[in-house]
């Protein structure tokens, strides 16, 4: 059985999110699972980024998550997920979203943000179809997947992009917000947890995002990443 693909957005500023996310995703993994940081100073230093600094850019994965397919081959499906994720399902299910018409698939957010900066102090841009590419699971043959080509995720604009104006609004699959919780925004589950908690306000791993919900695991996975060495 071939692993499955997962790309996390990697930031210098937040590596140990990165390290937590992975964590807890292999920890409830039942599926051999392939997780791969997109590190942008690699991305450079292969020459599949050459966009100019966004000064809207709130992470060093902004734009370049849109290489997942790229650097997938283009064959089979893979996960985009961003580093500030708290995994409590098994990324098994998702096989489940994973339709032939779709070329990605996603949990379709209807969400403004409250606040008007992020966790650092990063201005909290309002768009269309917000926090969709924060969670997209790719169809990677897809012919409009396809049309993310190293040249168009260097030239086309944000919008294009994170709106995935790349794909019909029919092949865009929807994945239940269990996988895509928004802490601060979605409503808590009566029992259980979500399948991945996403801390897009701020996250543990700052010092004034102490209080948020699942708090307590996430630190929990902090200190088990640690004491593998990891972060």
């Amino acid at each position: 059985m071939s692993s499955f693909r997962v790309y996390i957005g990697w930031d210098s500023r937040e590596d140990i999110a990165y390290q937590v996310a992975r964590h807890s995703l292999l920890k409830h993994a039942s599926i051999p699972v392939d997780v791969i940081p997109i590190k942008l100073p690699d991305l450079v230093d292969q020459g599949l980024y050459t966009r100019e600094i966004d000064p809207l850019a709130s992470t060093e994965f902004t734009y370049s998550r849109f290489l997942t397919p790229h650097m997938a081959g283009f064959e089979g499906w893979a996960l985009f997920v961003d580093c500030d994720f708290l995994f409590f399902g098994d990324v098994a299910e998702l096989a489940a979203y994973q339709k032939p018409e779709y070329a990605v698939a996603c949990v379709k957010h209807d969400y403004t943000p409250k606040e008007s900066t992020k966790m650092d102090g990063q201005v909290q841009t309002v768009y269309p179809r917000k926090n969709w590419s924060s969670f997209m699971l790719f169809n990677c043959a897809h012919p409009s997947t396809k049309k993310l080509t190293v040249e168009a995720v260097n030239s086309q604009t944000g919008a294009y992009l994170h709106r995935m104006q790349w794909a019909a609004d029919d092949e865009i699959g929807e994945v239940p917000t269990e996988w895509n919780w928004l802490e601060g925004w979605n409503e808590e589950p009566a029992t259980g947890t979500p399948k991945a908690v996403h801390y897009t306000r701020g996250g543990p791993w700052f010092e004034n995002w102490q209080d948020v919900a699942y708090a307590q695991q996430w630190k929990a996975e902090a200190e088990a990443v640690r004491n593998a060495g990891l972060g």
